[in-house]
């Protein structure tokens, strides 16, 4: 099978802070990405992903869920929208040499989506977690416009969003850079979750909500600098450090995660991510 990452350019609101964005997204790669596994094989398992699936990953990050989507056997094609540095950490992962797993495949960039693919997709996914910032689904709605004709009538499309606050740890750390933020209310600040984000956004797509899920997602890290390195990575902080600067966001996040270091020093925070199984119409 041939994993294929699309890349597609999309506008954004507002400046983005001055940070470094190879080492952000390394940090993703390296720490942050791996807590929503769960999430993925839940998914996965669900729809029984497997050889001769095609998978589309709409925000694919740096590659973790196409990879695991890939060692099941299915040829998958990602979408990554907004860092080229996540998109390259992710050719990197899915080269043929990077793993003796069978059916990885080679990888092949292609800058532009698709007008029409090869056969039609068996699965999209939107595993990027949306609900946590205002106007996170503006993106997403767009991705999905230019996905759906990809699919056939019935097709799942697979969105993903944090759970309730209450069932979320790591919500009363997030509220840093809500609090942050509010300055300037500018687009991307924090906000909870609310009950109907997922759906709301397969409405607008025109998709038939069919099915959902919660999955138990913690987060766990080595120490509380690797936590504030795996935060900051989410881009959930963006608007907190645009709004004051980036020492006072690390002094405050630091601060909220010593509430969930345990006595050998790491840090953890039990959470709750929620998924909708929509189907193309």
């Amino acid at each position: 099978m041939t994993p294929t990452l699309v890349r597609q350019h999309l506008p954004h609101a507002g400046s983005a802070p001055r940070v470094d964005l190879g080492a952000r997204a390394r940090d993703w790669s390296e720490i942050q990405e791996r807590m929503l596994v769960p999430l993925y094989e839940a998914v996965y398992e669900r729809l029984e992903v497997g050889p001769g699936t095609r998978v589309l990953g709409l925000g694919c990050g740096s590659g973790l869920a196409l990879l695991m989507a890939a060692v099941r056997g299915a040829e998958v094609t990602g979408v990554e929208c907004r860092s080229p540095e996540r998109l390259a950490l992710a050719r990197e992962r899915l080269r043929p040499e990077a793993s003796d797993a069978p059916a990885r495949g080679g990888a092949r960039l292609v800058r532009e989506t698709p007008q029409r693919a090869a056969a039609p997709y068996d699965l999209v996914t939107a595993f990027e977690p949306i609900g946590c910032t205002a106007g996170d689904s503006d993106g997403l709605a767009e991705l999905l416009a230019g996905a759906v004709p990809l699919a056939e009538r019935g097709t799942p499309v697979v969105l993903a969003g944090w759970g309730p606050p209450e069932r979320c740890a790591t919500s009363s750390v997030l509220r840093v850079a809500g609090k942050l933020a509010d300055p300037l209310r500018s687009p991307g600040s924090w906000r909870p979750a609310l009950r109907d984000d997922l759906e709301e956004v397969a409405h607008r797509a025109g998709l038939r909500p069919d099915g959902s899920g919660r999955v138990a997602c913690p987060f766990g890290y080595a120490d509380v600098d690797s936590a504030v390195r795996g935060m900051l990575s989410t881009g959930l902080f963006d608007a907190a450090i645009a709004a004051a600067d980036q020492e006072q966001v690390d002094k405050e996040l630091t601060e909220a995660l010593h509430a969930h270091r345990r006595q050998d020093g790491t840090v953890w925070m039990p959470n709750v991510f929620r998924y909708l199984i929509a189907r193309v119409r």
